[in-house]
């Protein structure tokens, strides 16, 4: 059987159950597009991929070739969408079977769809669920409708009655003959309409992208610093590189996979520690899975106004106050000092991300959507079903039972009581 890899938000080559069944094949290709359309205007007049994330996913697909060549495996990229390239490799190789991570949002659905119109209809396609902590398959639900509004619920029968699947291998390398001597280049940003730029020193998320810099990661805040122990209780900071995991650019995008940070966390409680600081970061794969899940129950309506509350607020729109949004010049000082991490970093914490969108959506009552595209184009760890959950949840369309505001003040109070943060990103202004 001759298979080929279609690798989408998977670019990785441990647990990945796509690559372990293509493996099976007598010939197997691999390929990768930059599409067009994820580096162009989007819905609300923001690139859908600007600089940052592009970057780390350059890094990252420089990676997963060197890392399948050491599996004899090409990987074919191309700056080109799906539908044109994947039909001529199809063609040209005679490809019977295509594998690939199961998607499910609308722009994702459509560029699926184009694909198999252009193949032959004999070409089967396997999609896998990789991206999850709790597979589909076995989850206490039913269908996907019976997925629970409140996070609580689903957090609290999964814990109880779901096992998290072991780790899929890795596959032995194929022959080398595998190897085909077609040459693709890995576009710049510049190919991609993008601008190059230097690192700005005060970023908190100053690292590369790809398999081998996930795994560094968690060896340095696992193993070598042992800050995992701590996660919970720093979670919340803002300034530095190990507040945080910042394990999520690499969920992200499928550089390394929840299993595998979940099995890593219980071998440290095995062998370090154990307590709620390392059942924290469970728990935090546990809300990355359940926005995954909504997303699955409600399908487009994540992505629309009234949300899956289907609420209607009486929502603005001002494109002043999205410049001063965007640009850090509102009136609160806390809000203006993330937003200025985020448009000169592409990273931004937890904690700043609650804030901002709430000061976007309740404080100014400016459509939601906007604040969520903007967020879509610049940060580094854009994740379609977390981000649209998020923003939906923090904006009372979603799935927050309460439907709280944050009081920015008394956030900045709490959380930079010495106003270190707002300093660092507003030093050029009157803080």
């Amino acid at each position: 059987m001759k298979n080929l890899i279609w690798f989408r938000n998977d670019l990785r080559v441990a647990d990945n159950p796509s690559l372990e069944l293509a493996c099976k094949g007598e010939q197997v290709i691999a390929i990768y597009c930059f599409d067009p359309r994820h580096y162009e205007i989007g819905d609300f007049g923001f690139k859908k991929t600007e600089k940052f994330r592009a970057q780390f996913l350059i890094e990252t697909i420089s990676t997963l070739k060197a890392s399948l060549l050491e599996l004899n495996i090409t990987l074919l990229v191309y700056h080109e969408k799906p539908e044109i390239a994947i039909p001529q490799i199809v063609k040209e190789y005679q490809i019977q079977n295509i594998f690939s991570q199961k998607e499910w949002t609308r722009d994702e659905n459509k560029v699926i769809d184009a694909v198999i119109a252009k193949v032959p209809a004999l070409v089967n396609f396997e999609y896998q669920y990789g991206q999850f902590l709790f597979h589909p398959e076995d989850i206490p639900f039913n269908t996907f409708q019976d997925i629970p509004q409140v996070f609580t619920q689903f957090r609290k029968k999964c814990e109880k009655y779901t096992k998290v699947r072991q780790l899929e291998t890795i596959p032995k390398a194929m022959p080398a003959s595998n190897l085909i001597s077609i040459t693709t280049r890995i576009p710049s940003l510049n190919v991609l309409g993008l601008s190059n730029y230097e690192m700005d020193s005060r970023t908190a998320f100053p690292f590369k992208g790809g398999e081998v810099s996930a795994l560094d990661r968690i060896k340095h805040y696992f193993w070598e610093t042992k800050k995992l122990g701590y996660y919970k209780k720093t979670r919340n900071g803002l300034i530095g590189l190990d507040y945080s995991s910042k394990l999520s650019a690499w969920l992200a995008n499928g550089s390394i996979s929840a299993k595998t940070i979940y099995w890593e966390v219980q071998r440290f409680e095995k062998e370090e520690i154990k307590n709620q600081d390392t059942y924290w970061l469970i728990f935090e794969l546990i809300w990355r899975d359940f926005f995954k899940y909504i997303a699955l129950k409600h399908g487009n309506t994540i992505f629309q106004q009234g949300g899956i509350l289907e609420k209607s607020y009486e929502w603005n729109y001002s494109d002043s106050k999205m410049q001063k949004w965007v640009n850090g010049t509102t009136q609160e000082s806390f809000v203006n000092a993330n937003m200025k991490e985020l448009a000169a970093t592409g990273w931004m914490s937890n904690r700043g991300r609650q804030n901002v969108g709430s000061f976007w959506s309740k404080e100014w009552q400016q459509d939601w959507r906007y604040g969520a595209a903007y967020f879509e184009s610049v940060l580094i760890d854009y994740d379609v079903h977390s981000n649209w959950g998020n923003w939906m949840y923090n904006s009372g369309v979603g799935n927050d039972p309460r439907d709280r505001k944050f009081n920015i003040a008394r956030q900045a109070d709490m959380y930079d009581a010495q106003g270190k943060f707002q300093r660092l990103w507003l030093q050029d202004t009157l803080f």
